[in-house]
């Protein structure tokens, strides 16, 4: 003879799934629902990085075109012009994936072959700095095309005096996020 399983037992309390939302809940969920208001500026961003694509493109050409009248110094300086809009497109793609990826929604790329190494672990802390070591190269390369001109145009020193000073604090402002960064609870970086 089989006996026949007990009968499920009702709970009083309606399951978690049933209840009815609370105004906190829905206040809530609103406000997570807002990060979706940041995709029109990541989009937004990639039309700037397109900008930025046709200002190469343009710079590229007016180096080819004047390949023949260039001095070295001449050559060198639309070189670094080339090299700063590459730093600061690079910059803008940090921005776009890294905070669609922190703030939006997951960019689902597992196993793609072209997945950058940093993606994989990026978070608020780790993007900032990313974006202040950006920062300093692209300052880096102003400031060596203003040492560049000093020599060529007699540049006044102030103004470079103040690249530099600034320079110098785009420095500063970066170690001071990196240890910030090491000096958080890595728990926290899970939240």
């Amino acid at each position: 003879m089989t006996t026949a399983p007990p009968a499920p037992t009702r709970s009083t309390a309606p399951p978690a799934a049933r209840r009815p939302p609370t105004a906190g809940h829905r206040i809530g969920s609103l406000m997570f629902l807002s990060r979706w208001l940041q995709l029109p500026l990541y989009l937004g961003l990639i039309v700037a990085q397109m900008v930025y694509v046709w200002v190469f493109l343009k710079d590229l050409a007016h180096l080819l075109a004047r390949l023949g009248d260039l001095d070295e110094t001449g050559t060198m300086l639309i070189v670094l012009g080339l090299v700063d809009v590459v730093m600061v497109a690079n910059l803008l793609l940090m921005v776009i994936v890294g905070g669609y990826e922190t703030f939006v929604a997951r960019v689902d790329l597992k196993d793609h072959p072209d997945e950058p190494e940093w993606l994989s672990h990026v978070n608020a802390n780790v993007l900032k700095v990313k974006l202040a070591t950006a920062i300093i190269g692209i300052s880096s390369i102003h400031l060596l095309k203003a040492f560049i001109e000093i020599s060529r145009e007699g540049w006044v020193w102030q103004q470079t005096m103040w690249q530099v000073i600034v320079h110098f604090a785009f420095i500063v402002s970066a170690i001071a996020l990196a240890l910030i960064d090491r000096l958080l609870p890595k728990h926290a970086e899970a939240h």
